[in-house]
């Protein structure tokens, strides 16, 4: 989360990238950026502000293989889930090197429409060059209105017309329930 609701905590990841940009003899484990959380086994890493202004030095210096060396160490967590905005940055694209599969969450108009392909086709392309395990576990379609046309439309296009996407669920999330299609 780019906006660093967890701001107070110390050892962001914000600090963890900055490290990477910095000689230092000894750099601090990953293991010190993550928090553990009132919640028996949820442990967090914090995002900040800074990671805005941290994206062009980290580009500009090919950082982006970075998280995925990084998560590799942490090898005490059975599963990892990483949030990221809704663009597709630096820090998206990192997070899909660095994961094993994604969710996509779609908002069911024409506009994200367009934006889904665009984004699969960012995820075969980073699947190719740097990540063969990565996979699209599925898509969560979100504000779908099941009366109207458009959206039943999108819903039908995507689990029929793409055979490229085979084995891809199509979630639907109702406002008062959530269903699987496919």
């Amino acid at each position: 989360e780019e906006s660093g609701a967890l701001d107070s905590m110390l050892g962001k990841v914000a600090d963890f990238f900055e490290q990477s940009l910095n000689f230092r003899v000894r750099t601090l484990p990953i293991e010190s950026f993550v928090h553990a959380t009132p919640f028996e086994n949820l442990f967090v890493m914090p995002a900040s502000p800074v990671l805005a202004d941290l994206q062009g030095k980290l580009e500009a210096r090919s950082k982006i293989l970075k998280l995925r060396k990084a998560l590799d160490e942490l090898d005490e967590f059975d599963e990892m889930v990483i949030d990221t905005p809704p663009a597709l940055n630096f820090y998206t694209r990192s997070a899909l090197i660095a994961a094993d599969g994604c969710l996509i969450p779609f908002d069911c108009d024409d506009f994200s429409r367009q934006a889904l392909y665009g984004l699969m086709e960012e995820v075969e392309e980073l699947r190719e060059d740097h990540n063969e395990d990565l996979r699209v576990e599925g898509v969560v379609v979100n504000q779908f209105q099941p009366r109207a046309n458009l959206p039943q439309r999108i819903v039908q296009e995507l689990i029929s017309s793409h055979p490229e996407w085979e084995g891809v669920r199509v979630v639907i999330n109702h406002r008062d329930k959530t269903s699987l299609e496919n």
